[in-house]
C-alpha cells in the first residue's frame, strides 16, 4: 500500500559519495549546507546506537529521526517515519508520517499511524521523549513545535528520567514507567487507526470512560480520516457513517442482547480452512471492561480492519500468492454502508467495480477513484437549464428513469403532488431539485447530491422503487447518437411500434380470455406488482356468497374460494377497514410486492364502496393451530422445527429485509399456514396497515389471541418489532407442548389454571425438558433442538423488549450457527409462579 522511499542514512552515504568525486571546486561551497543537514540526519540517528539501546526501545535522550526504525524483537514489525508513494509526485515538499508496519512483508503496510491529520514536511522531524515524560514527534523548522503527543498525565521526574517506549512483538508501542517495567502509561492499542492487531482490545473501559473506535482511512495512499467509524458502545457494534452521522450496521452485545457474536465468529473461523487455527476471537464483559479481542500464532500475518469503503474485514497475508487476502466482509453487501460510492452514483454489490456514475455523470476525480477514495462521486456532464426569477421558474431538462433501486436519503414528501405528471412539475419547479419519485400515489423529490442509490441486483437489496434522475436536455440518450443515423433509427422505430402494436393487440386478446375463464372481468384491471384488483360480484359467486368459512380473527373472517379454473382462494373479508380507496390500493400494491417463501402470496384485492376483501393463495393443510390442537393429524418433531425456522425467517424478512419495516402485531398458530409440503408460510402481515386507526381496538377484541400479546401494548408505549418476538415465543411454547399456553382445568370445588411458560422455563432452567414435549409425539424428538427452541421462547417472552433478541439473531440460533445462554425468569412470569405457590399452600 505504501512503499517506503529510501531511508534518509543511505541518501546521505550517496550524497557524500557524489561530494567527494566531484572535479570542480567551485561546487563544494554550495554543497556545505546540504552536507551539514545530512551529517546532523546522521548524528541524530547514531544516537540511538551509541547509548546502547536496544533495537525496539526509545528511551529519555534517544531521539528516532527520518529513515531510522525501531524493530520489535521478533522482527515482525518496525516504527518509524514513512512516506506515502505520491507525496513526492504530487509535489517537492515531502509528507511524512509516524506509523508502525509489517517489517517482513513485501507489500508495505502500516498498522498504526499517530499523526494521521498532520503530515509532517520537516526533514529534521524526530521522535524523543520529552521533559514532561510523554512521547513527541517535534518538528525542528524554525521554533521548535510539537507536532504529535502521547498526552499523559505529568508525573515525578524521578519517573520520567526512566521513561521508555518499546514496540512489542504484537505490534503494540507502548510506553512505560521503564525499559523492565510493565506498568503501561500509554499504548498505541488504545489508540487504533483503521484496523486490529491480534491482541488488541476492541471496545470501551467502563471505568475510565476509554473508547477504541477505529475510523477508516481516507485513500489507499493517504492515512488520514475517512468516512466510516466503527465502535463498541453501550448498544453493541456500531458501524456509521461520520459526516453526516448514519448508522448503516448494528450487532448488539450480550448487554443488549441475549446472543453473543463470538458463535457466529468462530463458527465462519472453523469453515475457512485459510485462517482455521490462526484467529480464536474472545468476548469479555466485567465491571471494569467491555471489548472483543482474538489471538494468532506468532507467525501469521492477520488483521481485522475498516475498509475504506465501509466493511469490516479480517485479511491474512497469503505466503504462495505473496498478497493480503480478505477473508470475508460484513456487511456482506458492499453497498450497504451509507454513501459508500459518494454523490450521484449507483452501487451494485455483484458487480465489480460495484460504484458507477448515474447517467451522464462523469467522476468528479479520476486519480481519487483509483485510489479507492470516492468521497467526491461524479457531478454531470452538462449543467441543468433552469432560471428563476420573480417567483417563475423556467426549465427545459428531462428525467431519466433509474429502475428498482434504493431511495436516497433526506427526501421531502410533496403531498399536493397525487399524479406522477405533477410530482415531476413539482421536481422542475426548483432549480435545485435533483430526481424525484412517484411509488404508491406518494410524491418524494430531491435536492443536492444524491447519496445511497442502490440497485436492486445488490446481495441485500429488494427495492423495487424508481427513482427520475434530473438531466439537462442535451443529455437524453437518443439524443446523443450520430445524427447520420437518424434515418435509420426512424425506420427501425417505426417497424418495432408496428410490431409491438399488434402484439399488444393479440396479447389484450388473450388476457380478456383469461379473465372470462377464471370467471372474472377486467376491473382496473391489474395493480403494482401484479396484484389483481377484482370485483365484488366475482368473489361473491366465487365464494358462494361467503358461505365456507375458514377461520376468524380480530381482523375478519376468511371464507374458501374457487376460480372457475378450479383455482383454491382464499378471501379474507376485512372488518374496520377504515382507509379511503386510494390509500387501500397503495397499501395493498405495497404489500403485494413483498416475495418471501414463508410469506402468504397476495394475489388480488377488491375495494367496492366500503367492502376491503384481500385474496390470498390458499394452502391446503390449514393453519398450525388445527395440527396442534384439534388433533388433525401429530406433527412429527422434524415438521415442528421446520415450522419454527420458516416462521422465524419470514418475519426477520419482515423486519429487516423489506424497504419499510413491518411489524405483523398478530403471531399466533391461526396465522401460521402450511402448505401441502407442510412448509410454515406467516398470512395477515402489514394487517395494522389495511385496518387503520381501528387497530388499537381490534387489539383489545382479539378472540383467543390475548396470550400472545406482548407487555408493552398494556403500557401504551409506541410499539417495535420486538412485539413480534413476544409472540412469536408464545407459538414456540405451544409448538413444543402440542396445547394452549394456558389449560384451565374446574372441578366442583377449585379452579386450576396451567400456565406452561411458567412450567417450561422452570423445568429449562432444572434441565427436564423432555417432560415439556407434546406426549403424542411418544419421545420421538431430538434433545437438543428441544432445548434449543425452549431457550429461545424463554428469551422471546421477556418483559423487557430490549432483552428480546431480534428475529435475525433467532434465525442464527435455530439454523445451530450461534449459541444461546440460558434465559433469566421474566419478571410477569416469576410472580405468577409465586401466586402459583401461595395458592397452592
Amino acid at each position: 500500500m505504501h512503499p517506503l522511499l529510501p531511508s534518509l542514512n543511505s541518501r546521505a552515504e550517496h550524497e557524500l559519495t557524489t561530494i567527494n568525486h566531484t572535479s570542480s571546486p567551485t561546487c563544494y561551497p554550495c554543497l556545505m549546507p546540504l552536507l551539514y543537514i545530512l551529517l546532523g540526519l546522521l548524528l541524530l540517528q547514531t544516537r540511538l546506537c551509541s547509548s546502547g539501546a536496544a533495537n525496539d526501545t526509545l528511551t529519555p535522550g534517544q531521539v528516532l529521526a527520518i529513515g531510522g526504525k525501531l524493530i520489535s524483537r521478533n522482527g515482525k514489525f518496525a516504527l518509524g517515519f514513512f512516506q506515502p508513494a505520491s507525496t513526492i509526485s504530487k509535489s517537492h515538499i515531502a509528507s511524512w508520517y509516524l506509523g508502525i508496519w509489517f517489517n517482513k512483508i513485501p507489500v508495505f503496510t502500516t498498522v498504526w499511524v499517530a499523526n494521521r491529520e498532520e503530515p509532517i514536511t520537516d526533514p529534521l522531524t524526530q521522535l524523543e521523549i520529552s521533559s514532561d515524560g510523554n512521547l513527541v514527534i517535534i518538528s525542528h523548522a524554525g521554533t521548535q513545535s510539537v507536532v504529535w503527543s502521547t498526552h499523559i498525565a505529568s508525573r515525578t521526574q524521578t519517573n520520567i528520567n526512566t521513561t521508555s517506549a518499546v514496540l512489542l512483538n504484537s505490534g503494540n508501542l507502548a510506553l512505560t514507567d521503564s525499559p523492565s517495567s510493565d506498568t503501561l502509561l500509554w499504548q498505541s492499542f488504545d489508540h487504533p487507526t483503521d484496523l486490529m492487531l491480534p491482541g488488541a482490545k476492541f471496545g470501551r473501559n467502563k471505568v475510565t470512560g476509554l473508547n477504541r473506535p477505529a475510523i477508516s482511512i481516507k485513500s489507499l495512499i493517504d492515512p488520514g480520516l475517512g468516512s466510516y467509524s466503527v465502535e463498541l458502545d453501550t448498544s453493541g457494534i456500531v458501524l456509521k457513517r461520520r459526516n453526516p452521522s448514519v448508522v448503516y450496521w448494528h450487532w448488539a452485545s450480550s448487554r443488549t442482547s441475549s446472543l453473543n457474536l463470538i458463535p457466529i465468529l468462530k463458527a465462519i473461523v472453523e469453515s475457512d480452512p485459510r485462517i482455521k487455527g490462526l484467529f480464536n476471537p474472545a468476548y469479555v464483559d466485567n465491571n471494569e471492561e467491555e471489548y472483543y479481542t482474538y489471538t494468532s500464532p506468532d507467525e501469521s500475518s492477520i488483521f481485522v480492519s475498516l475498509d475504506i469503503s465501509g466493511q469490516i474485514k479480517p485479511t491474512v497475508w497469503s505466503q504462495a500468492e505473496q498478497s493480503w487476502q480478505n477473508l470475508y466482509a460484513q456487511p456482506a453487501d458492499p453497498c450497504t454502508p451509507s454513501a459508500t460510492c459518494g454523490p450521484f452514483t449507483v452501487c451494485n454489490g455483484n458487480a465489480q467495480p460495484y460504484c458507477d456514475c448515474m447517467e451522464s455523470f462523469s467522476h468528479k476525480s479520476p486519480q481519487d477513484w483509483e485510489l479507492s477514495d470516492r468521497i467526491g462521486g461524479c457531478i454531470r456532464n452538462t449543467p441543468l437549464h433552469c432560471t428563476s426569477n420573480e417567483n417563475i421558474t423556467s426549465s427545459t431538462d428531462i428525467f431519466h428513469p433509474i429502475s428498482q433501486v434504493t431511495l436516497p436519503f433526506n427526501l421531502q414528501s410533496i403531498d399536493i403532488a397525487t399524479t406522477q405528471s405533477k410530482c415531476e412539475e413539482a421536481c422542475l419547479s426548483s432549480c435545485s431539485c435533483t430526481a424525484y419519485s412517484y411509488n404508491n400515489s406518494r410524491c418524494s423529490v430531491w435536492h443536492g447530491e444524491l447519496l445511497s442509490v442502490n440497485l436492486n441486483d445488490g446481495i441485500d437489496n429488494t427495492s423495487e422503487d424508481v427513482l427520475y434522475l434530473r438531466l439537462a436536455a442535451e443529455d437524453q440518450p437518443i439524443l446523443r447518437k450520430n445524427k447520420r443515423k437518424q434515418n435509420v433509427g426512424v425506420v427501425t422505430a417505426a417497424s418495432i411500434i408496428g410490431f409491438g402494436l399488434l402484439m399488444l393487440m393479440l396479447l389484450l386478446l388473450i388476457w380478456k380470455n383469461k379473465f372470462k375463464w377464471f370467471g372474472l372481468p377486467v376491473y382496473n384491471n391489474q395493480g403494482s406488482g401484479g396484484i389483481i384488483a377484482f370485483r365484488c360480484s366475482d368473489l361473491v359467486r366465487a365464494t358462494k356468497n361467503f358461505s365456507e368459512k375458514l377461520g376468524a380473527g380480530g381482523f375478519g373472517a376468511v371464507y374458501k374460494g374457487v376460480l372457475s379454473d378450479t383455482t383454491t382462494i382464499a378471501v379474507k373479508r376485512l372488518d374496520g377497514a377504515c382507509q379511503g380507496e386510494k390509500q387501500f390500493r397503495a397499501e395493498v400494491s405495497s404489500i403485494g410486492l413483498i416475495q418471501h417463501i414463508n410469506l402468504v402470496k397476495l394475489i388480488g384485492f377488491c375495494c367496492e364502496g366500503d367492502k376491503r376483501l384481500l385474496v390470498y393463495e390458499h394452502m391446503i393443510n390449514g393453519s398450525l393451530d388445527g395440527h396442534l390442537f384439534k388433533s388433525k393429524s401429530v406433527l412429527s418433531w422434524n415438521t415442528r422445527y421446520q415450522v419454527t425456522l420458516g416462521v422465524a425467517r419470514g418475519l426477520s424478512y419482515l423486519h429487516q429485509s423489506c424497504h419499510e419495516c413491518i411489524i405483523h402485531c398478530d403471531i399466533k398458530p391461526e396465522n401460521i399456514l402450511l402448505d401441502a409440503s407442510f412448509v410454515p408460510k406467516v398470512a395477515d402481515f402489514g394487517m395494522a396497515a389495511f385496518v387503520g386507526r381501528d387497530f388499537s381496538r381490534l387489539l383489545t377484541t382479539f378472540r383467543g389471541t390475548a396470550g400472545y400479546l406482548a407487555p408493552e401494548w398494556l403500557s401504551g408505549v409506541a410499539i417495535t418489532t420486538k412485539i413480534d418476538v413476544y409472540g412469536f415465543g408464545m407459538v414456540l411454547m405451544e409448538i413444543i407442548s402440542g396445547k394452549r399456553n394456558s389449560s384451565e382445568t374446574f372441578t366442583s370445588s377449585s379452579y386450576d389454571a396451567k400456565y406452561f411458560p411458567v412450567e417450561a422455563i422452570s423445568k429449562l432452567h432444572e434441565g427436564d425438558m423432555g417432560s415439556l414435549v407434546d406426549p403424542q409425539l411418544h419421545g420421538d424428538f431430538n434433545m437438543e433442538e428441544v432445548e434449543r427452541v425452549c431457550k429461545v421462547a424463554c428469551w422471546c417472552i421477556q418483559d423487557n423488549e430490549t432483552d428480546r433478541p431480534t428475529m435475525g439473531e433467532v434465525v442464527w440460533v435455530l439454523e445451530g450457527l450461534q449459541e444461546i445462554d440460558m434465559p433469566p425468569m421474566p419478571r410477569l412470569l416469576a410472580a405468577m409462579t409465586e401466586q402459583s405457590s401461595e395458592t397452592s399452600v
